[in-house]
């Protein structure tokens, strides 16, 4: 398999096969892909000539020479030959274990005077703290830091505000602002920053650069992300904004779907001799996963020519992107694109309006669900910013019954999180209640890390699942076990019933295991549509097997594969 760089387009496939189907009046050449891997995925795809003994010899022997390793003569143990090389990654690190260090400079940490509050105090409390208080400086100052250093919660900050704002006329000096902007970033608080935002805009001219910094990277996910580049403008009038300053604007243009904004920002930023974070250029491929537009792949092989001439090093994560960008929609023995299984933007608002008004409003939720809640639903999702991920609570949390229900719920909100995702969890009331299952101090944690919505008992979750998705845009994905065959049935037409179908598909988040103290794995997202396809010199039909029982939710796993022989 080798690959061959067309001007600066894409990287076709070469493939070597044999004919082994002839049709009338065309040579084409057959391939049977043995299951869903052939499409790209992993790297697989088998012919109809089976490979001989010879064969797999010669490869083992090519992977054993590949895996050079040599025996200590002192022990069995098998030792890399180049596990000690001074340039290979780890290196270093190995090095200091074998060397430590003395630590018995390192002074003690230095204790507390007081514990920080966990829950919001009223004006007496505050000012039994700041007696209790036995440090030298400002008390006000002290605890505002220490409060932002451990990400103490919003609400605890605000009363302390609150408390401040009382003694001073209605007035929070602009350290303390600076210090409450910075939870509310960090807690993904989007209504917390814009009125920070509003106070600081009508009371300060100019601002130092640490509070543009925060002001940039909450708007982001607000509809007024454009004020973010705003701020950057205002930067731009005194010294050259950061790489990060440019990486939140990068990311809000794409989250915002403006592509030239985003790339603009780009250019902008290498213009400043900037070195660009990892982390922006990994955006641009987890966008273009889905874009199939010769421009946009351009775009992206720039970025890689960039790493190669600057010599630098994608992470894993990063590398994990270009390859689903690169391996994305394509047949393993063809290279020829697949159809994605992404809606187009047509065909997503067409969907939105047809679930909206057949699913939510139209269909039987009402047996199970007042108008009052449903409605209250909706002006929640509307009050807060774009979810990337909705989480059916209960029915994730029931998914594996010897564990405790709130401990699973936990786990998977405290995985998520940590990919500074946005996320939104729909459960029931009862979930709040103190219970063998529902541990408060759990459901507290969940609460810190994502917007909840709890509904009354006897509600249904589905329609509130589907809103809260579809309403936040075509990136959002939602996780839930329930595979919504009673909501698709409710749409009028085969067109709405598949075009569901394949949202769904594209959408779904499956949980696929749950490991003790390692993480919950989701299945793989398809990235193409199972339907039969073709390019005009090339077919793609998925088929089902002999004896392989398939119900109607799911698609076929094999594919045969026929192009025009050339």
């Amino acid at each position: 398999m080798t690959f061959y760089l067309s001007g600066i387009g894409s990287f076709p496939k070469l493939w070597k096969s044999n004919q082994v189907w002839q049709g009338p009046g065309h040579s084409y050449l057959c391939l049977f892909l043995t299951d869903f891997c052939g499409i790209r995925n992993q790297q697989r795809w088998f012919s109809l000539k089976a490979m001989s003994p010879q064969n797999t010899k010669a490869t083992d022997l090519l992977i054993a020479k590949a895996r050079y390793l040599k025996k200590d003569d002192s022990s069995n143990k098998q030792v890399s030959s180049d596990s000690s090389h001074f340039f290979l990654a780890g290196a270093a690190k190995k090095r200091s274990q074998m060397n430590p260090q003395s630590k018995d400079h390192a002074l003690p940490p230095v204790k507390n005077t007081i514990e920080l509050p966990t829950k919001p105090l009223n004006s007496k409390e505050w000012d039994k703290l700041k007696e209790d208080f036995k440090g030298k400086v400002n008390f006000e100052s002290w605890i505002s830091s220490q409060m932002a250093h451990c990400h103490s919660s919003v609400d605890v900050a605000k009363s302390l505000l609150a408390w401040v704002a009382a003694k001073n006329n209605g007035i929070v000096g602009y350290d303390l602002l600076v210090k409450y902007l910075h939870l509310s970033v960090f807690h993904k608080q989007t209504s917390e920053v814009i009125d920070v935002y509003e106070i600081m805009k009508a009371r300060y001219k100019n601002l130092e650069p640490g509070a543009y910094t925060l002001l940039i990277r909450g708007l982001i996910h607000s509809d007024r992300w454009r004020e973010a580049l705003l701020l950057l403008e205002d930067i731009k009038k005194v010294m050259t904004p950061s790489r990060k300053n440019y990486n939140d604007c990068i990311q809000g243009a794409l989250l915002h779907q403006d592509v030239n904004i985003a790339w603009n920002l780009y250019q902008e930023l290498l213009a400043h001799d900037l070195i660009p974070m990892l982390e922006t250029l990994k955006a641009f491929f987890d966008f273009g996963k889905d874009i199939k537009e010769d421009d946009y792949s351009n775009k992206l092989l720039d970025i890689l020519l960039y790493l190669r001439n600057n010599h630098l090093y994608p992470g894993e994560s990063f590398a994990h992107s270009i390859k689903t960008w690169f391996e994305s929609g394509q047949c393993s023995a063809c290279g020829k694109n697949i159809e994605s299984i992404n809606l187009s933007p047509e065909e997503y608002d067409f969907l939105k309006g047809k679930i909206m008004r057949d699913v939510i409003d139209g269909g039987d939720q009402y047996k199970k669900t007042t108008p009052w809640e449903l409605k209250r639903f909706k002006n929640f999702v509307k009050s807060c910013p774009p979810f990337d991920i909705v989480i059916d609570g209960l029915n994730v949390a029931k998914m594996f019954p010897k564990a405790r229900e709130s401990q699973v719920l936990l786990q998977l909100v405290s995985q998520l999180a940590k990919q500074n995702l946005r996320l939104l969890v729909l459960g029931r009331k009862h979930m709040l209640k103190k219970s063998p299952r529902w541990r408060k101090d759990e459901m507290e944690m969940v609460r810190e890390q994502a917007s909840c919505f709890f509904a009354d008992n006897i509600s249904e979750d589905d329609p509130f699942l589907l809103y809260a998705t579809l309403h936040s845009g075509n990136h959002c994905k939602f996780v839930t076990k329930d595979l919504m065959r009673d909501h698709k049935a409710c749409l009028s037409d085969a067109k709405t019933q598949h075009l569901f179908f394949k949202w769904q598909q594209g959408h779904q988040l499956a949980i696929k295991n749950k490991f003790p103290g390692s993480g919950i794995t989701f299945q793989h997202i398809l990235s193409y549509d199972t339907v039969v396809q073709t390019t005009g010199d090339s077919w793609h039909i998925p088929y089902d097997e002999d004896l392989v029982e398939r119900y109607s939710y799911e698609v076929p796993t094999k594919w045969l594969c026929l192009h025009r022989k050339t």
